[in-house]
């Protein structure tokens, strides 16, 4: 693009400044992810200012630089303007700094993990008829003899939930994890940014049904009072919507679901 150009544009929202450059230089969406690696669909979220359907601010600001690399434009200028417009929590360090977008080569192919879930599935059909076999060859109970009484006991009961009203609720990362938490049905914003490993954030006490949307939940370890919290969703999956009222995450931890590792210092 020219300096004239530059100056029309200027003004227009980060991804539609990247796609008139794109456009400029004659370049479709599948040159532009072979070049940055950059999935297809992700470049479309960034054309169009979608960054909330992007994994986490972290990964917005890194794909921008990429594109904007790639189409000749000022990658460190885009990174800081996007950052400024996301509100995200700023890095101590070069303004450089930024998460390159991963490279498809090394995520394992589908295939490899269909395998391991079938090869799972056998040892577990296979173990269930072992001990089958085992139980089948017990000696049976000698003709004549009545078999012994069965014990009866009512059925256990589940204890009834802790009052867990007051405890503090804390979400410490274990890794660096982008977040949001907010109250329900449109509230307020209650904190948006980046974690580091080993930081963490206090839902306030006056918070009446905060909820929480990232990216990472499994790197999130969340406690109620000293009660651990199982993981808020699957892995590297995005979750929204999730309550973290103090009730609703012990529900979750009388659930049996194992808690996450402590975060590293």
């Amino acid at each position: 693009m020219t300096e004239l150009d530059q100056d029309q544009v200027a003004d227009l929202p980060v991804g539609e400044r990247l796609r008139l450059a794109r456009e400029a230089k004659e370049m479709t969406l599948d040159e532009i992810a072979s070049t940055t690696r950059i999935p297809v669909r992700h470049l479309q979220h960034i054309e169009s200012g979608d960054w909330d359907a992007l994994p986490a601010i972290t990964y917005s600001i890194g794909f921008a630089r990429s594109y904007a690399t790639a189409v000749g434009l000022d990658a460190a200028a885009i990174g800081a303007e996007l950052r400024q417009q996301l509100g995200g929590a700023r890095r101590t360090g070069a303004v450089s700094e930024y998460h390159e977008a991963a490279d498809p080569a090394r995520v394992p192919p589908r295939w490899l993990a269909l395998a391991a879930a079938l090869v799972a599935i056998a040892l577990v059909i296979g173990y269930l008829i072992f001990r089958s076999g085992v139980d089948s060859s017990a000696d049976p109970p000698q003709t004549g003899q009545a078999p012994p009484p069965v014990a009866t006991s009512a059925p256990p009961q589940r204890a009834a939930p802790a009052d867990v009203t007051g405890q503090p609720v804390v979400l410490a990362a274990t890794e660096e994890v982008w977040l949001r938490v907010y109250e329900a049905e449109g509230g307020e914003k209650l904190f948006e940014g980046t974690l580091n490993a080993g930081q963490q954030y206090r839902i306030p006490a006056g918070a009446r049904r905060p909820q929480l949307l990232t990216g990472r939940p499994n790197v999130l370890r969340v406690t109620v009072g000293q009660t651990v919290i199982p993981p808020l969703g699957p892995a590297e999956q995005r979750v929204r919507d999730v309550s973290l009222l103090p009730a609703d995450l012990v529900a979750r931890a009388q659930s049996g679901a194992p808690p996450p590792p402590a975060p590293r210092q």
